[in-house]
């Protein structure tokens, strides 16, 4: 009999992943071995793509590192919250009379990082954070601790393209920021009390260049040290609470 689970934080076996996305449990990444190829595999990859589950195709290797249990060339990594689609956040958003406030996370995939945005997020009242399908932290355990909990009350929305969402959001009315050292206003400077989307991106490589024209505006935080970034994170923190400083 198939062994069914190895951790909390992963679930592993063909049937077993594909018993977990029809419960509507959080999958946060399925990995499937390369070249995996039959019956059952074709009845999970309809369930990842009818369900729009992110996966990558692996080396057998990188499953045994995980489990040398029965595996049978699948694993589902397990998401600690409830994923969301934004078109179906932000009109909620409107109908309780309150002003948008949204944070679109651009390729950062450091858990800690990500944890202690989105505290940062739910103190300030932010509505929702915005991930890539791929290229964003994990949602597991670990973020759920850097986050306090939060992740359990600032709904999470996962984007199969930003630049697609990021139309919907100004066709919407929300007005779009991009932080980034290219900007030309001081964030202080910004207007924010209107409905307001920031977007941050990695320490490393920063927002994408098709994700920075979208943007209505480009801020930037003044750097008078020598080193020459903030921690996304710190950096998020004051973004965030610029917005609601104006508002208040």
């Amino acid at each position: 009999m198939e062994n069914r689970r190895m951790s909390d934080d992963f679930i592993f076996g063909t049937r077993t992943v594909i018993e977990a996305i029809r419960a509507g449990r959080p999958i946060d990444k399925v990995l499937l071995r390369n070249g995996l190829s039959n019956e059952l595999f074709g009845e999970l990859y309809a369930l990842i793509r009818e369900y729009q589950i992110s996966f990558q195709y692996v080396p057998a290797e990188k499953l045994d590192r995980i489990t040398r249990k029965n595996h049978q060339g699948v694993i589902a990594l397990t998401a600690a919250v409830e994923f969301y689609r934004l078109a179906d956040i932000l009109p909620g958003i409107w109908e309780s009379g309150e002003m948008p406030l949204i944070l679109i996370l651009d390729q950062i995939t450091d858990v800690r990082n990500f944890g202690a945005i989105v505290r940062s997020a739910e103190c300030a009242g932010v509505h929702a954070v915005v991930v890539p399908e791929k290229g964003a932290a994990r949602v597991g355990d670990d973020a759920m601790k850097t986050s306090a909990g939060a992740l359990n009350l600032v709904p999470v929305c996962r984007s199969l393209n930003l630049v697609d969402d990021c139309d919907y959001l100004r066709e919407s009315g929300v007005k779009v920021i991009a932080a980034t050292e290219k900007g030309t206003t001081l964030y202080t400077k910004s207007i924010m009390t209107t409905p307001l989307a920031i977007i941050m991106g990695a320490e490393d490589t920063g927002i994408s260049p098709a994700l920075l024209r979208k943007a209505d505006e480009l801020v930037k935080i003044p750097i008078l040290g020598k080193i020459g970034s903030l921690n996304v994170s710190v950096a998020a923190s004051l973004l965030i609470y610029e917005a609601v400083r104006q508002r208040s």
